[in-house]
Order: structure tokens, then C-alpha cells, then sequence
């Protein structure tokens, strides 16, 4: 296994010569499905036993689970907590907790933040095609253009033994994910515990990407994502359409969005709609590139890997996305510890540093990327002064039936500000696989045609 040290100067020189990486050799490659999964993680767990090895059977599935009903439900009902952290005791666990985390416990582990932590499920699995294509991708694919392009990749993990902190971002940015549509209400809580709705939603995601298994990804989109706006009513009637590259950010070939507007009765360009945008969905309490724990172009920043890390954070949380209401989730403060499951986990963490000459709101961001799924799973942000703003996590769980997952319910404390916020977590019984929608109903002449006039 290569060391950290040589991952580190493999990351510096590449930034040097101004490309973000290549493909490794083939007998690097080859571990893959040895010591490595196919994915890319370390197959075995850790030292103590508390990360176990990955679980090529995937999560089961549970009795009274009803295939087809999309209504996902925890297969370890009965699971009680290792251990709890909360303000008496978190720096004991200080070595396992993002700075983010820690920086929470600091400011409001006296009001009641804490964290249940459970035993570490690594049961993500994918189709069997995903694995072929991830080692294809090892030996074959790269990135070009100042790491704003992926050359000779197939669909799946680009970068599986990934050398600097571009190519793990990558891995996130195209990950996994099957279509699916979800309802969703979207609140943020000020800093004297008021919860206001934001956004009333219906969004739908279909993955063009991972559409041909066979056919290289570079020209075709990673995602395709529609929001019909229905509250609040300022915003009723609002349309957003956003298409998000699969593989290239070159200039003219990145993301592309529009947004119907009921006011103008018409669909317009929206190039806004990206890096440090303050999202109207919530409220703008959090960016555009915020989404998700990060999407959107690298251009804007320096990536650097910091290496490989155990630490707790958000993992196979069914009974919080799918089963809980919101409005039961929501503390003056912060979410109800009580309805959240988080889990020790290997994590890739990267930095992204601004670059000189660039406007960002953020100077500094700090991720959490899971080695299993490669979905970021945490995250922090630092304004223009270098202090911590935004302590962003994103909450879970397998599809187990159909060998996918969901990460797109996501969150962000604003500790400066003492407010927080919580974005497309789905209303339990509204989150659907699959799309009943056709091509055109995610092209701006689809928006404009079932536009409200």
C-alpha cells in the first residue's frame, strides 16, 4: 500500500505541473477486490475492531420491508447505542471528531448536543457492472485540463485508488446514485429556536450518466435535476432545472441551469445558480455549492489531500430520512440527537484552499469523503477571515433492494450566527425510485410548457 507520505508528494507534484493526476498501474489496480474493495476502500477493518471489514452481501434486507414501497426502513431495529458524546465527555473523543463536530460540542454541548454513536455498518454495494467499469477507470482514466476534466473514464468510480485530494473530490462528484423523486419541506431555525418553513418541494433526479454502462462518461450529464417550487407562496409556481456534467467543467461545458420565474411567465438562463449563490431554498442560510456537502465546479480553489482518517460521523440513518417528520426533527438548536445514528468511519478528508485572484465567500472548506460510497459526508467552512462559519453534515441510508443509497438529506450549522438549517430530507412515505417523467420534462422547453401562467 502506498504511503501517506507518497500520497502527499504524488498531490503536490501534480499540482505543480499543473494537472490533478493519472491513472495508476496495473498492478496498483489489481488490489482492487483484495485488499481493497472494488470500490476503492480498505477491505479489512480496523486495528480495534470497532470499523469492521466491508460487507460484500450488502445491508440486509428487513422482514417488514414491502419491495416496491420505496418506504426504506432500519434493519437493525433493535440496535441500541455503543456510547453516547455529548458535552461532559467529547474531548475524550476529540482525536475521532471533525473539527466541525467539535466545534459544535463546544458551543452547544451545554444546551444538550450530543451523539448517539452505533456499531459501523459497511454494507454499501453496488451492481456488478459499476465494479467492472471502477477498475477500468483505475489504469485508464485521468484528469486533464487543470483537473477540470476526466479523460477515458467509464461509468463508476473514476479514481478508485486516488492519489491527490481533485481526484477524490472526483469520486464525489460523480458517485453512484439511481433516479428517484422526492417531496420535501425545508427549514432553518433562528437563533431563538424559531423554525421557519423555506421551501415546500417537489424534486426529481434522474442520473443520464450511468444510463449506458459501456459508453464513456465525459459527454454525458452526471445529473439532471427539476424543483418545483409550491411554498412559500412568494416562491409557489417556481421552477429550477439544473443539468451537472459528468465529467468536464471546461469553460462552456460546465453546469448548465434555468429557472422558471411566475412573475416573468418565462424560462430564463441561470448562471447564477452555482458557487457561493445563497440558496433562496434555504432561505440563504447556505450556497448553491453548499448542496449536497459540495457540487458544482472545482475551479475556484486548490484541493489538497490531508490523508485517510477514523471519525464519527453521520452513517445508515433510515429511521431520521425516511421515517421521521421534520418538524419532529427540529430543536431549538440543533436536530434531535435522538433521531440521528451516527457511526465511526474511515473518511478521505480533503482541503480546498481559494486561489489567488478568486471571490468565494468561503476561504477555506474542509471534507469528510466516505471511503465506501465516496458521498461527502461532512464538512467546514471558513469565511474570508479564516474563522469557522458552516459545519455542514449529510444524513443517509442504503437502498438496499435495488443496491444504491440516498445522501441528499443534508444540513448546516451556522455557528456564528447560532442558526441551522435542513434541506431534501424526504416527508416520510414521499421519496419514490425511479422517474415516471420523460426526456422532456427536464429541458427548459418542459419547464416553460408546465410553467404556471
Amino acid at each position: 500500500m502506498r504511503s501517506m507520505k507518497k500520497l502527499i508528494t504524488v498531490c503536490v507534484s501534480a499540482l505543480i505541473a499543473g494537472t490533478a493526476g493519472a491513472a495508476v498501474s496495473p498492478e496498483e489496480a489489481a488490489r482492487l477486490g483484495k485488499d481493497l474493495t472494488p470500490m476503492g476502500a480498505e477491505m479489512a477493518g480496523n486495528a480495534d475492531g470497532s470499523i469492521p471489514a466491508w460487507n460484500p452481501k450488502g445491508s440486509p434486507i428487513p422482514a417488514n420491508f414491502v419491495a416496491g414501497s420505496d418506504n426504506y426502513v432500519n434493519p437493525h431495529p433493535d440496535e441500541k447505542p455503543l456510547y453516547t458524546i455529548d458535552g461532559s465527555n467529547w474531548q475524550q473523543y476529540k482525536d475521532i471528531l471533525t473539527e466541525g463536530s467539535q466545534a459544535l460540542f463546544e458551543k452547544l454541548g451545554g444546551d444538550g448536543f450530543k451523539m448517539h454513536v452505533y456499531p459501523t455498518k459497511r454494507d454499501f454495494v453496488v451492481p456488478q457492472w459499476l465494479y467492472d467499469n471502477t477498475a477500468k477507470n483505475a489504469t485508464g482514466a485521468k484528469l486533464v485540463a487543470d483537473g477540470l476534466k476526466i479523460d477515458n473514464a467509464y461509468p463508476g468510480v473514476p479514481f478508485p485508488i486516488p492519489a491527490d485530494g481533485e481526484e477524490v473530490l472526483w469520486n464525489h462528484l460523480t458517485r453512484y446514485l439511481t433516479d428517484h423523486s422526492v417531496e420535501y419541506d425545508v427549514y432553518y431555525v433562528s437563533a431563538s429556536g424559531k423554525r421557519i418553513l423555506s421551501t415546500k418541494g417537489f424534486m426529481t433526479n434522474v442520473m443520464p450518466m450511468y444510463v449506458e454502462p459501456e459508453k464513456q462518461s465525459t459527454d454525458e450529464p452526471w445529473l439532471k435535476l427539476r424543483i418545483n417550487y409550491k411554498a412559500p407562496a412568494r416562491r409557489a409556481g417556481e421552477i429550477l432545472l439544473v443539468h451537472e456534467p459528468g465529467a468536464d467543467f471546461t469553460q462552456g461545458k460546465g453546469r448548465k441551469a434555468w429557472q422558471y420565474l411566475t412573475g416573468q411567465r418565462r424560462v430564463r438562463l441561470a448562471p447564477a445558480v452555482s458557487f457561493d449563490t445563497p440558496n433562496p431554498g434555504v432561505a440563504g442560510t447556505s450556497t448553491y455549492d453548499d448542496s449536497f456537502i459540495f457540487n458544482g465546479s472545482p475551479e475556484r480553489y486548490d484541493w489538497k489531500l490531508v490523508g485517510k482518517k477514523e471519525m464519527i460521523i453521520p452513517y445508515s440513518n433510515w429511521d431520521f430520512v425516511f421515517q421521521t417528520k421534520v418538524e419532529d426533527a427540529l430543536g431549538d438548536k440543533f436536530l434531535n440527537p435522538d433521531v440521528l445514528r451516527w457511526e465511526k468511519h474511515r473518511v478521505w478528508v480533503i482541503e480546498a484552499t481559494l486561489k489567488e485572484g478568486n471571490r468565494h465567500l468561503y476561504s477555506k472548506r474542509r471534507f469528510y469523503i466516505d471511503e465506501d460510497s465516496w458521498a461527502g459526508l461532512a464538512s467546514e467552512n471558513y469565511d474570508g477571515r479564516g474563522n469557522l462559519w458552516r459545519v455542514q453534515y449529510a444524513y443517509g441510508a442504503n437502498l438496499y433492494d435495488i443496491k444504491s443509497n440516498y445522501h441528499f438529506a443534508y444540513g448546516s450549522y451556522d455557528v456564528l450566527q447560532g442558526i441551522y438549517n435542513l434541506n431534501t430530507k424526504p416527508i416520510p412515505g414521499k421519496f419514490k425510485n425511479g422517474v415516471d417523467k420523460n426526456a422532456k420534462y427536464f429541458t427548459a422547453k418542459g419547464m416553460a410548457r408546465s410553467g404556471i401562467r
